[in-house]
């Protein structure tokens, strides 16, 4: 057993102590054979991108206290750690550098696996992998390939958002106000063959399932269930003609109000609708907006902020009630991607429709009035105000200007409207959903290999599994934005696994998202032949789930999705990957920079900064160390590379110690809430620890406290261990269903300040110093588990090991109170205070009371007209 000199605390000694303990222990492996009931503690992978940041510091932390708190608590506790390997950042990187992906990637990976381990974590890193490995990826390429053969794979045209810098798709979040997120060049529309997942086809499962996550932020469920977009509606059909009046394929729209049908004054349909491609044969100026409008990103929130554009095309589409022609616009803001691509316009009664038909006065007509106006003008339509109206929900409406169904409420309308579509085959009920089905195409090299061949006779072919893994090769040369797979002929050419003849591989590789949307699963399996085994049973789900709320709805719906298709694969047994869910908040700092000419902004990092704040801590100057002269304080921001405004995790550990920096992440902020960096806290919890330190090694010095005798215990000693259990219920409590971490490293605090006023060294105080000191050890080991394994030797426990040690209990009868101190109060108000026995009768409590100094002059000349007893707190004397 290693041991630490009790003298001075230094970080980097006890530290490296318990590192090389624990490693030379393995006291963090784990497996299926104990009898202790599992605990699963998982936090989101890290990119490997060179170094830690101060929220992988913050994360990781989070989910190291719950996972040493559960094996505290009698659990089985795995708690992994991989790397979300593949990536645009490393390609972007390796160009820039000029060197491969992968010499740069393992380089990061073990730069970053030291960082970790210097932080102390609990994690098993016996089951350790990176998502680029052919031992990783294998088992995606063949899942592939099974759900290629279920029809759950396909490939197909797409329009895209097409990065021109990065030649590659970007999913719609990446796009930021037209451009790139990365290369900021302005995004293009095009329309590339595309590998789709059938993500559609569980979209009811995904939005029902969200009712069996308890243990889920209500927040991130609703931004789930708004991207789902679950909607009822009918798709209905309009026949079109074309000029020559010809008749031309029809169009489909769907429509969660059809009660409006008979407000359609026009169509719009997307500039890649085969019928606007039909139109702009014969229509230049046509052409060239389909042009323009390929232009910009294909996200919804762009395009309802975009300004409104769009063109007559000339063909008429026939209302599927009146029969009469209303023209066929193109419009910008309809997508060939999101449902049929065609729009029925109702610019009376919606507020897009209304903003376009405004712009190129297309008609307006109202079909939806109030059905009991609360004033006679609100019968009558002001297409300026019909939001005003239309969307008071608590307001009943009625259909007008609709023909035979007018009167009719809205479902009554729709009922009527679906039985006439569908008995005249013009339209049927429908469910949609907003979700689409998720694009997993990715054109850089950087990924993994999408296991498909292309046979000219065969079509596309999945590799068969005996010849998985497609392997990327990983020493190349990137000279460019393009792909070394796609430029290699040798690479690409193969022979087709069904008819034996030339054909060539799939040059994309998958989208990222791929990888970290099963990763989970892996981590219970190391080594497994197929993707999960038996294990995965044991382990799944995850117990506790922990990474940013900026995955709510992309990376947490695919893993949710991914694991209904390893459970259709029988790999798995639950619905669902974890039960419970912790969106930790960001890292900010404060920022400061200096105004250039051009009015740009050189950010300096805080480390260069010298600050002097006022008595309440507040920031009153600022001047750069290099030259003393001032820099502008630009506010406290998310900790970033654009801003400057980062703290090295490395810089903090060797200044404080990994400890001392744990503490702090711990205790600046509950974890949901973001967290203001700032040395002088991370110094306040350096003083804490060393404190601490002390106050162990001179109860140490003092010799060895002899066995607890509780019924010796003075009425002192008796409320310093009472302050002591206390402590421990509300730590645990805290730990366990709370995860309220910054208010039980309080708590601790708030014992050791107790500790430090008893000043009593008798035999029985050393024995209630021992409990206490003990407990304190055991109730911060979760969050400083270097300083506590070495104090808990010093407490005379060299051959136990911390780990291994429950989580101390309260004792019931130490929280058994011998006196009673009681607010009294006159008639409400307070006017002293009391001590009684705990077990004092009504009459004893009643005249204490009435003899208290302060309330009996408040009482005097008055009569007492009754005596209110509140146990255990409150005396109130009501008199008059």
């Amino acid at each position: 057993m290693s041991s630490v000199e009790p003298n001075i605390y230094d970080p980097q000694q006890v530290e490296t102590a318990a590192q090389k303990f624990w490693e030379a222990e393995k006291a963090f492996e784990v497996n299926e054979t104990s009898d202790k009931p599992k605990y699963y503690c998982l936090s989101m992978l890290p990119y490997p991108s060179g170094a830690l940041h101060m929220g992988h510091v913050r994360n990781y932390t989070i989910g190291d206290v719950i996972s040493r708190y559960k094996r505290m608590t009698g659990h089985n506790v795995l708690q992994p750690m991989g790397w979300d390997a593949f990536g645009l950042p490393a390609e972007n990187a390796a160009i820039k550098n000029k060197t491969a992906p992968a010499k740069w990637t393992y380089k990061n990976i073990d730069h970053m696996r030291s960082q970790l381990k210097s932080l102390g974590y609990a994690i098993d890193w016996s089951r350790e992998f990176a998502t680029c490995t052919p031992e990783y990826y294998v088992h995606e390429q063949r899942m592939f390939t099974r759900l290629m053969r279920k029809g759950l794979a396909y490939r197909r045209n797409s329009v895209v958002n097409w990065d021109p810098v990065d030649n590659t798709v970007l999913a719609n979040e990446q796009v930021i106000d037209g451009r790139g997120w990365r290369s900021g060049a302005l995004v293009e529309k095009r329309e590339i063959p595309q590998w789709f997942l059938r993500i559609t086809d569980y979209a009811q499962e995904l939005l029902d399932g969200l009712d069996e996550l308890p243990g889920w932020p209500e927040s991130v469920k609703t931004m789930q269930r708004n991207w789902i977009g679950r909607s009822e509606g009918l798709e209905i059909q309009f026949d079109v003609r074309d000029v020559d009046g010809s008749a031309l394929d029809p169009l489909r729209v769907f429509t969660t109000r059809p009660d409006t049908v008979m407000g359609v004054s026009f169509v719009s349909i997307a500039g890649e609708h085969p019928l606007a491609m039909h139109a702009a044969k014969s229509n230049p100026k046509l052409a060239a907006l389909l042009a323009e409008l390929k232009q910009g990103g294909v996200s919804e929130a762009e395009l309802e902020t975009q300004e409104k554009r769009g063109m007559d095309t000339g063909l008429k589409a026939i209302h599927p009630v009146s029969g009469e022609q209303v023209p066929v616009w193109v419009a910008n803001f309809v997508l060939m991607g999101y449902g049929t691509g065609a729009v029925m316009a109702v610019p009376g009664h919606d507020q897009r429709d209304f903003e376009f038909a405004s712009k190129y006065n297309l008609p307006k007509k109202q079909v939806i009035a109030l059905k009991s106006p609360r004033n006679g003008d609100e019968r009558t339509y002001d297409a300026d105000r019909w939001q005003d109206w239309y969307g008071d929900k608590s307001r009943e409406t009625e259909l007008v200007n609709s023909a035979e169904f007018d009167g009719l409420d809205f479902q009554g309308a729709f009922e009527a409207l679906a039985e006439r579509f569908e008995r005249k085959g013009q339209g049927q009920r429908r469910v949609n959903y907003r979700l689409r089905d998720w694009g997993v195409s990715r054109q850089r090299y950087w990924g993994c290999p999408i296991p498909v061949i292309y046979c000219d006779k065969c079509g596309a072919v999945p590799v068969p599994e005996d010849q998985l893994p497609v392997v990327l090769p990983e020493d190349v040369t990137l000279l460019g934005t393009g792909s070394p797979i796609k430029a290699d002929p040798e690479w690409r050419k193969t022979s087709c696994p069904e008819c034996g003849g030339a054909a060539e591989r799939e040059t994309d590789t998958f989208d990222t998202f791929m990888e970290s949307s099963w990763y989970y699963a892996r981590y219970t399996s190391p080594g497994a032949r197929d993707a999960v085994d038996k294990r995965g049973n044991y382990w799944l789900p995850v117990d506790q789930y922990i990474g940013g709320i900026e995955h709510a709805i992309l990376h947490l719906m695919y893993f949710r999705f991914f694991h209904k298709l390893l459970r259709d694969a029988r790999m798995v047994d639950s619905n669902e990957p974890a039960q419970n869910l912790l969106c930790q908040g960001m890292v900010i700092a404060d920022t400061y920079y200096r105004p250039n000419p051009d009015g740009s902004k050189d950010w300096i990092n805080p480390a260069d900064v010298h600050v002097e704040r006022d008595e309440r801590g507040r920031i009153t100057g600022a001047t750069l160390i290099a030259d003393g002269q001032p820099v502008v304080v630009g506010g406290s921001e998310k900790m970033s590379k654009s801003k400057n405004n980062g703290v090295d995790p490395q810089a903090m550990v060797g200044k404080y110690g990994a400890d001392t920096v744990r503490l702090f992440s711990m205790f600046a902020a509950p974890p949901e809430q973001s967290l203001e960096w700032n040395e002088a806290g991370v110094d306040g919890m350096a003083r804490f620890l060393r404190r601490l330190w002390a106050q162990v090694h001179k109860h140490v010095a003092d010799g060895a406290a002899p066995a607890l005798d509780v019924a010796a215990l003075t009425a002192e000693q008796k409320a310093v261990r009472r302050k002591t259990h206390e402590t421990i219920g509300k730590v645990g409590d805290d730990y366990g269903r709370r995860h309220a971490f910054n208010t039980a490293i309080a708590a601790v605090m708030e014992l050791l300040n107790s500790l430090s006023k008893f000043n009593d060294d008798s035999a029985q105080a050393r024995a209630v110093r021992q409990e206490a000191l003990q407990a304190t050890v055991l109730m911060l080991n979760p969050i400083t588990p270097h300083a506590c394994h070495a104090m808990w030797q010093l407490l005379g426990h060299a051959e136990t090991l911390l780990e291994d040690q429950p989580f101390p209990q309260v004792d019931p009868a130490a929280l058994v109170k011998d006196a009673l101190t009681l607010a009294v109060q006159v008639n409400g108000k307070l006017r002293g205070t009391i001590e009684v026995a705990a077990d004092a009768a009504r009459d004893q409590i009643e005249a204490a009371a009435l003899a208290e100094p302060n309330a009996a002059k408040f009482l005097e000349g008055m009569t007492i007209r009754k005596v209110i007893i509140v146990p255990g707190k409150i005396v109130n004397i009501v008199a008059g």
